[in-house]
């Protein structure tokens, strides 16, 4: 198929909806699309986005603005753009409604992605009309209402690298400032990302941890708003023994695919529901209970070695496109 002009609708605090769509729109490019993307997440402004989208692709809303200003913005884009595809990041009708009235009448072929949404937040404000809206609605690799949807497909979840991507063994440590000839020594990531207050308590998780009398490992804390900003964490996953974070979607995602030791705390959100993301075994409530689970982990002998065998997962990104291209 010829190259088309797509445009990636990610608007959403924190970085679920900013990584699927750069996801995807890497696997697009790929394909030889154009894809533009527009997103208000409070990270992306110290994210090199152009590196994974190209120069003048990306689209950064102030996370301040208002719905009035969202919706000028949008509608300024969409007439700019003039896309061929447009692809929405969860909200059908829009992150504050903005997109209901612009829907109906576009031409572009429309593509909801479709994860898991609190059902109070899909009855309230109506969504099974929004959904119906949509030519196609592809399910990430997760449950969601409206899954059963006669244009809903399911694909295996959706990662920002295919497998082959990701550093190996020795580089990921490097990059987490693992001191040589300390191949043993396991390291333990926390994930700083969401709210202000999240990012602030996973800072002193991470403090607490280091200091934790006993434990044997290099902490480090990845934030994609602070130095080193090592991003995506998932590009040194193979050089990480726990991981310790949120129920979000892509940290879930990208713990399973590569089989690492997962310590989540499920953080309150009006729209997703982590707590049904993550398993018993993941799951923790309190600081204290991270510390000893990851503790926990140590003990049972999780370490790094260069022989860590790459990873073999499927990243759903690409069928995403061939079903969009469909």
């Amino acid at each position: 198929m010829s190259g088309q002009r797509w445009l990636l609708y990610a608007l959403g605090g924190g970085m679920g909806h900013l990584t699927r769509a750069v996801a995807l729109g890497r696997a697009a490019r790929r394909r030889g699309h154009r894809v533009e993307l527009v997103t208000n997440s409070p990270f992306a402004p110290g994210l090199a986005l152009e590196n994974e989208l190209g120069e003048g692709n990306v689209h950064r809303l102030g996370a301040e603005l208002d719905k009035h200003a969202v919706r000028e913005s949008i509608e300024r884009l969409l007439d700019r753009v003039r896309p061929e595809v447009l692809v929405v990041d969860t909200f059908p009708r829009g992150l504050g409604g903005e997109l209901a009235p612009l829907l109906p009448g576009m031409k572009a072929r429309k593509v909801l992605v479709h994860r898991d949404l609190h059902p109070d937040y899909v009855e309230r404000f109506g969504l099974a009309r929004f959904v119906d809206t949509f030519d196609r609605l592809l399910v990430p690799g997760e449950p969601a209402p409206f899954a059963h949807h006669p244009r809903a497909v399911s694909t295996p979840p959706w990662l920002l690298l295919d497998a082959g991507e990701l550093l190996d063994v020795p580089t990921a440590r490097m990059k987490l400032g693992v001191p040589a000839g300390q191949d043993t020594v396991p390291v333990v990531a926390v994930l700083a990302c969401g709210r202000p207050e999240e990012v602030d308590e996973s800072a002193v998780l991470a403090e607490r941890l280091q200091r934790t009398h006993g434990m044997r490992a290099f902490v480090r804390l990845l934030s994609p708003s602070a130095p080193p900003r090592l991003w995506p964490a998932l590009s040194v996953m193979r050089g990480i023994d726990v991981l310790v974070g949120a129920g979000g979607y892509n940290t879930v995602q990208e713990a399973r695919a590569t089989g690492t030791p997962l310590v989540a705390i499920a953080r309150p959100r009006l729209y997703d529901r982590q707590a049904l993301r993550l398993r018993d075994s993941e799951r923790i409530s309190t600081l204290d209970e991270a510390l000893e689970r990851v503790r926990e982990l140590l003990r049972s002998g999780a370490t790094s070695c260069p022989e860590r065998p790459v990873p073999a997962y499927v990243n759903g990104t690409h069928e995403a496109v061939r079903l969009i291209e469909e």
